[in-house]
Parts: structure tokens; C-alpha cells; sequence
């Protein structure tokens, strides 16, 4: 006999605080806050709240906050960096999750899911793909409860000896007040942000993404740049949660690697979110099976640390396994070839009629 499924419900402000305050020592990634929730909506995005799932003796198991994702083809519903688990996350217990879920978006009329996805720990039915990765496996994480000084003693002598060559080149780092942060974004490092994604291969947001990011989510954020001889060679954004902070966005110059500067940059960040008191730091993603496009990032993180942290996989649970199917060999097919891809188009378009399913355009988180 199968278990009873989760109960679910929506959860306010007011009641997310609560089970935040009732649960001390659970990582909440910012990205599962209503915060993020304002985040999304000011970017234009459809957030379907944050929810809370309970077992038949009403015991908080897990909590997740979704946005609602249209494509070509596909609607999808995504958690970003969730769920957040507050029982334990055993195999049994994330199947019956998933389970839930996808009973709770089957029985939604409001929206029309190809997919759920979310981060799963233990790959099992009925999770799946996932059509592609949303968000990476492996981070390094950097612990700040030794003093500054163990602290710096702890990074590998690379590390030191950039930070010492970068004071001694007379980089200087500012912690950008928050009243200047737009201004000074959109002006001076978005370019070095389109400068890095060039240098890197990777597509950046518009800059219009980050000023969003900077308004509705500040109290969260840190802003620091690295300047040399007066122009700015290197910056980051830092996110701080319940103590738990994240090196999430920068980009730096070519100049600013022969100065050393992002070493610097990264050293003073860590030394306000310790005197902040935040109990640590994670770097995000690095080079993982599925990942290897982060190996460059990697050797830059890996000299502040070695403390190498597992994020559970994301993966896909589809609501019809047949149609996600034809999707999955579409895009399979798109990867592989023009004479593919028009053959699959061609059954993926008789199948989206009989469905009657109609294709609609936006961007995944």
C-alpha cells in the first residue's frame, strides 16, 4: 500500500517567518524567501508562492517556492535552489515529495505544467532529465568561524601571496554605498560584466537584471569593486541570509587579473560578511560532471578553500510522460542536427495539437 500523499498549503510572509524562526539551524537559500518572491515579480516573472508540505501528523516535512515558466512547447513550474527540507531528506521521503507535487500541479487549473523542477537528492521515478540543468552540483564553501586570521593562514599560498601583490599593485576596494548601487552598476561594471562573459563564454543577464536584483533584494546584498589607479578592475555581489552568505555575481577585467585584484576583492568580502556575522560563505558553482564549463572558476575558488559541498542534482518530474518525452528528443534533436530537429519538430507539432497545448514565450530561472 502506497503512503498518504503530503498535504499542502500556501504560505504568507508571516507564516514563512514563523517556520523560519522555528527552524534556527536550517539553511534557507535566499532564493526560497518572499524576498526572492519580489525579486521574481519585479522582473516580470510569475511566482506561485511559497508552499509548505506536512505529513498526516501535520509535521513540517518540506517547503518549496515555484515560478510558473511558459516556453516554446512546454510550460514548466520551477524551484530554484529548493526544495528546503526540514525533515529528514531520506529516498522515500523525496518520492513521496515528488509525488505530491506532481499530484498538486496536475490538479492546478490555473496553470498547465510539462514539468516540475526541482533539486532531488536521490534520482528516482517519477523524477527524470532533466531537459537541461538548472543549477549546479557542487560549490565550495568557506567557513568563517576561525578567526581573520586562521582565517587567511586556511587559503593555499596562492591565494595569499594575490592578496599581498594585489595591495602592494595599490588595488583598493570600496563597499559601495547602497544609495549609489544602480548608478554605479549600470555605468561602470556592467561593461565589465559583458567584458568577463565575453572573455569566459557565458551569457550574461542585461544589466537591467542586476539593478532589479540591487533594488528590490538590498537589504540582503553587498556591492564591493576593486579600483586600480581609480577605474574599476573587478566587483561582486554578495547575498546574506539567517548568517549564511554567497559570493554570487562578479566580473573583473583583464587588467584586473594581472593586478591581482579579484584575490583582494574577494578577501575584503569575506572580512565584512565574518564581521557582519555570517558563519560562512558559499563560492556556488564548480566544475562537476554536468558542469565543466566552470573548470576556470574552479582553480580561482579552490585556493580560499577546500571544503567541496554536494547540491542535490535538478531534475525534472514530468506530468505527462509522453509528451515530456517528445520535448526531451526535440531538443535532443535541435543539439544533434537541422534534419533531426525538423522530424521531430513534425511529431512534436501533431502531438501539441492533439493535446491541444499552445506554445507561448519566456525566460527560465
Amino acid at each position: 500500500m502506497n503512503p498518504a500523499l503530503l498535504t499542502y498549503s500556501t504560505l504568507d510572509r508571516q507564516a514563512f517567518d514563523a517556520v523560519a524562526a522555528a527552524h534556527p539551524d536550517v539553511v534557507i537559500p535566499l532564493e526560497q524567501t518572499p524576498d526572492w518572491v519580489d525579486f521574481e515579480r519585479a522582473l516580470g516573472r510569475t511566482p506561485l508562492g511559497i508552499w509548505a508540505y506536512r505529513d498526516a501528523a501535520g509535521t513540517l516535512v518540506a517547503t518549496a517556492s515555484y515560478v510558473h515558466v511558459v516556453r516554446r512547447f512546454r510550460e514548466s513550474v520551477v524551484v530554484v535552489n529548493g526544495p528546503v527540507w526540514y525533515a529528514e531528506r531520506t529516498p522515500a521521503a523525496e518520492r513521496l515529495l515528488m509525488e505530491t507535487v506532481r499530484r498538486q500541479f496536475r490538479d492546478d487549473p490555473t496553470v498547465h505544467p510539462l514539468y516540475v523542477r526541482l533539486q532531488v537528492a536521490t534520482l528516482q521515478p517519477p523524477a527524470t532529465g532533466p531537459i537541461e540543468h538548472g543549477w549546479y552540483e557542487r560549490e565550495i564553501v568557506v567557513d568563517f568561524t576561525p578567526s581573520e586570521a586562521e582565517l587567511l593562514k586556511s587559503f593555499r599560498p596562492n591565494a595569499r601571496n594575490s592578496i599581498r601583490r594585489a595591495r602592494r599593485n595599490g588595488i583598493e576596494v570600496r563597499n559601495i554605498p547602497r544609495e549609489e548601487w544602480k548608478r554605479v552598476f549600470a555605468t561602470e561594471l556592467y561593461p565589465i560584466l559583458r567584458e568577463t562573459a565575453e572573455r569566459d563564454g557565458f551569457q550574461s543577464f542585461d544589466s537591467s537584471y542586476y539593478e532589479t536584483l540591487l533594488t528590490v533584494l538590498g537589504d540582503h546584498l553587498r556591492l564591493l569593486v576593486a579600483y586600480g589607479d581609480g577605474q574599476p578592475l573587478s566587483w561582486l555581489i554578495t547575498t546574506e541570509y539567517r548568517g549564511y552568505s554567497v559570493y554570487y555575481f562578479a566580473g573583473s577585467t583583464q587588467a584586473a587579473r594581472s593586478t591581482f585584484a579579484p584575490y583582494l576583492l574577494l578577501w575584503e568580502a569575506f572580512r565584512a560578511l565574518k564581521a557582519a556575522g555570517n558563519t560562512a560563505c558559499g563560492l556556488t558553482g564548480v566544475e562537476s560532471e554536468n558542469y565543466p564549463s566552470l573548470a576556470n572558476v574552479t582553480t580561482f575558488k579552490r585556493n580560499f578553500s577546500k571544503n567541496v559541498v554536494v547540491v542535490p542534482t535538478t531534475y525534472d518530474v514530468p506530468l505527462d510522460a509522453g509528451r515530456y518525452s517528445m520535448v526531451s528528443s526535440l531538443l535532443a534533436a535541435r543539439r544533434s542536427g537541422p534534419a533531426a530537429a525538423r522530424r521531430t519538430v513534425g511529431r512534436l507539432r501533431q502531438a501539441v495539437g492533439r493535446a491541444g497545448v499552445r506554445g507561448r514565450t519566456n525566460t527560465e530561472s
